[in-house]
């Protein structure tokens, strides 16, 4: 199956960006990305019910808030380039509200699995790396090519979102590391 080259069908694709590309620049432009780092950010140790924290959003809203911050404008690029190469093909063949709840899932898988990492961790969790993880995974279980020579088509499916997940996990800590 190829992948659909409309914009047309790709309407929630574009608003998520659209936000998140906003929300950052607002942060940016205000000098209040650490502010909106730790407001925003998935902070592990909050889930416990930190002391303190009213004034932050809700601990139960983090995994979605931090997918509109970001480090910086490179961070913010290449979730974005990712979000929407892949975004528009798989809103194209699931449909917007299957692409919102995919969205959703991702983030709140993200925040999991970083508080299973560190539970009592400090440090806010911020991007959409999370999410548009989710939508790489559905974008190659729907367009991968099939390079892998197995006996079963549905485990040489598998393995290749396994390395498509693999090099989006490499790239991420490259840009952690570097950044």
């Amino acid at each position: 199956m190829r992948p659909p080259e409309s914009w047309q069908r790709a309407r929630v694709t574009l608003a998520i960006a659209g936000v998140t590309a906003v929300a950052w620049l607002v942060a940016e432009l205000l000098g209040r990305q650490p502010l909106a780092a730790v407001w925003g950010g998935f902070i592990p140790v909050r889930v416990t019910g930190v002391v303190g924290d009213e004034w932050l959003a809700p601990a139960f809203l983090t995994p979605l808030t931090a997918t509109l911050v970001h480090a910086n404008i490179i961070h913010l690029g290449f979730n974005l380039l990712i979000h929407l190469f892949c975004g528009r093909s798989v809103e194209t063949i699931i449909g917007g509200r299957q692409f919102v709840l995919l969205y959703i899932l991702g983030a709140y898988a993200a925040a999991a699995a970083q508080y299973a990492a560190d539970p009592l961790g400090e440090v806010p969790m911020v991007g959409a790396s999370g999410a548009i993880s989710a939508v790489i995974g559905a974008y190659s279980m729907m367009f991968g090519r099939n390079r892998v020579k197995v006996a079963n088509p549905t485990l040489a499916l598998w393995l290749n979102a396994l390395w498509l997940a693999a090099a989006w996990v490499g790239l991420q800590l490259v840009i952690g590391f570097t950044f």
